[in-house]
């Protein structure tokens, strides 16, 4: 299976925020969407980072809640793993794992088409461990 299998069941929708919002608009954004990350794009469009939940925690304990007041850019994740659509979803699970993230933005042509994040692998293999499951008893049955 690959990331564009993802896609096509959850949707292309990426939810972004601005370099110089602040770190409390973020937080806001993140539980309006009930999303785990947020990517910021620069002026040119292309990914400048991402602003995740462990951003904030972390930032929140290093610097105390008037880190809140700061831009994202000063918390975000500079260095943003992306992949293709066309990438193995097994493959995107390792990268995911290995780097200790959760988000990773899908890119096409340099443009940004997607996130996929690690519930949406894993929900998407369970699916798929089911219907080898069905398969098989129907298989075992007929036989």
């Amino acid at each position: 299976m690959t990331v564009s299998v993802i896609l096509a069941g959850k949707g292309r929708e990426v939810v972004t925020i601005e370099p110089g919002a602040s770190l409390a608009d973020a937080v806001h954004l993140l539980a309006e969407k009930r999303i785990g990350a947020a990517l910021i794009l620069g002026a040119d469009r292309r990914i400048a980072g991402i602003i995740s939940e462990r951003d904030i925690v972390r930032v929140l304990a290093e610097r105390g809640a008037a880190a809140l007041d700061e831009p994202v850019s000063r918390t975000m994740t500079r260095k943003v793993e992306t992949c293709g659509e066309n990438e193995a979803v097994a493959t995107i699970m390792e990268r995911m794992t290995a780097g200790k993230f959760r988000h990773m933005p899908v890119i096409a042509q340099g443009r940004l088409i997607g996130v996929v994040s690690i519930g949406d692998i894993v929900k998407h293999r369970v699916h798929e461990m089911e219907r080898e499951s069905v398969a098989m008893r129907d298989y075992i049955m007929t036989a």
